[in-house]
């Protein structure tokens, strides 16, 4: 039986790391399905938004190039909201597997939290699905700058899209994939590759997640009415064997990770009269 995959992202439809993730993913027999925002939805997470007509989600064909046959949409909604209604048959079967990406920037340390990209995998993962969220290590620290709250790049990095090295990204996707299939249920990879070509790949590393990502965020000003906020460089070096420290050395970083987990290790006790 034919593998059934969701291809989404957090950079839009017209995004070049979808269609280089989706090429992939049928070039391997895949039943492939495309959905993804009309526009772009950096950090948002696993935000449930949606924009809506008359009681109905914007939806609109929109055929990707090279991928003839191949069903995309692009839809007026989160990638988390995406990813929900398309679990629930809004473009055909439910998928068995999403794969998100693949982002423009890298999604590495704990702020995989705000991703959209990862948040697409994450809320797969809730609704009993395996899924990989996949990221090219593209960014600098002032071009991460430039692209803060999720705003479009400058043009000059947009063009620069077309000579990034997306098939890197999405063949170390697609050789993860017998592991993610193989994995329980709700299990999630988030898969980083630095922008090389694959020959000059260093190879695929187990990455622990770093303590922050790549940049991290500060209050630059504040005042009366207003706050502003910058990116910059954490002023910390990456630890060994981090996924930060792993894209910084030329290898591809890939980390299983949980969505929402029940922990233990906070007392509770003696609640409502519970005795320890």
């Amino acid at each position: 039986m034919t593998l059934r995959v969701l291809i989404t992202n957090d950079d839009g439809i017209a995004a070049p790391g979808i269609q280089a993730l989706a090429w992939a993913a049928v070039q391997r027999g895949l039943d492939v399905v495309i959905a993804a925002p009309l526009e772009e939805a950096s950090g948002t997470s696993a935000a449930m938004s949606a924009v809506e007509r008359d009681g109905r989600v914007v939806v609109h064909d929109h055929p990707l190039a090279e991928l003839a046959g191949v069903p995309a949409y692009g839809v007026g909604g989160s990638p988390g909201f995406i990813t929900l209604i398309a679990l629930h048959g809004a473009f055909g079967p439910p998928p068995s597997v999403v794969l998100s990406g693949i982002n423009r920037g890298a999604n590495a340390g704990r702020a995989v939290l705000h991703s959209g990209t990862v948040g697409a995998a994450f809320t797969a993962a809730t609704n009993g699905c395996r899924a990989m969220a996949v990221s090219l290590d593209v960014l600098s620290a002032g071009e991460a700058t430039a692209a803060s709250g999720g705003a479009a790049v400058d043009a000059a990095a947009r063009v620069r899209d077309a000579e990034r090295h997306w098939s890197t990204a999405a063949r170390v996707a697609l050789d993860l994939l017998p592991r993610l299939t193989a994995a329980p249920m709700e299990s999630v990879l988030n898969v980083n590759a630095p922008d090389l070509p694959h020959g000059r790949l260093r190879g695929v590393r187990h990455g622990t997640l770093a303590s922050f990502g790549q940049v991290q965020m500060t209050v630059a000003e504040s005042g009366h009415g207003f706050v502003r906020t910058s990116l910059e460089e954490p002023g910390q070096a990456a630890q060994p064997g981090t996924d930060v420290a792993l894209l910084a050395a030329g290898y591809a970083s890939v980390t299983a990770i949980r969505a929402v987990t029940e922990v233990n290790d906070v007392d509770l006790t003696g609640l409502d009269g519970q005795q320890h």
